[in-house]
């Protein structure tokens, strides 16, 4: 973990975090952790010792910041914090293969989830399956095969954080781009750490 992403990593409650997070991640299977950390997650945004870094705070005028806060050693998840400014979101897209839990710190997130139909090499069909109006204190989990999703804040004028635990860090993904109907055409992201403003 490269500290300089974030100056404040030492932030307010970051221990308490991580011993948080660390015991969810040793619950079991894949659907044990994640139902653990949604649990553990929901209790830290409502915990006011946690306190995230001032950074997390500051949108990026171009697009949503991914700013990582912590990468465990010893179970190797990772913990990035994004910030959506007004109308900012995501294209449809998976996880890699990664399962994730994803809360809301503050403001409100779009989140729709999206059930695959059909594959035709680099065509995918999507339907809708499913969206929520996310507020502080929620949080959900992805995990593979049902990953794909996109998020939005679809407010004009406030700005919304979110916190994601993925499995492992996750540096690349793929969106799915709308082309006629229900069908999407696959592109690969590599995705960025931001550096604080």
């Amino acid at each position: 973990m490269n500290d300089a992403h974030c100056p404040g990593f030492d932030f307010p409650g970051h221990d308490k975090l991580v011993q948080a997070l660390d015991a969810a991640v040793e619950s079991g299977d894949q659907h044990a952790i994640t139902s653990a950390l949604r649990k553990t997650l929901c209790g830290l945004i409502c915990d006011h010792d946690v306190r995230l870094p001032d950074c997390v705070h500051e949108p990026i005028v171009d697009h949503y910041a991914r700013r990582e806060l912590y990468r465990s050693p010893r179970h190797g998840y990772s913990v990035v914090a994004m910030t959506w400014g007004p109308g900012q979101g995501t294209p449809v897209h998976d996880h890699s293969g990664l399962w994730c839990v994803e809360g809301v710190w503050d403001g409100q997130l779009e989140i729709t989830q999206y059930e695959l139909l059909e594959r035709d090499g680099e065509r995918f069909r999507f339907r809708a399956a499913g969206g929520m109006q996310a507020g502080p204190g929620s949080a959900g989990s992805l995990i593979p095969p049902h990953e794909y999703h996109s998020i939005r804040n679809a407010s004009p004028d406030t700005v919304a954080i979110s916190l994601h635990i993925y499995k492992a860090p996750m540096e690349c993904c793929s969106m799915f781009l709308p082309q006629d109907g229900e069908w999407y055409a696959r592109a690969p992201k590599a995705l960025a750490i931001d550096e604080a403003a």
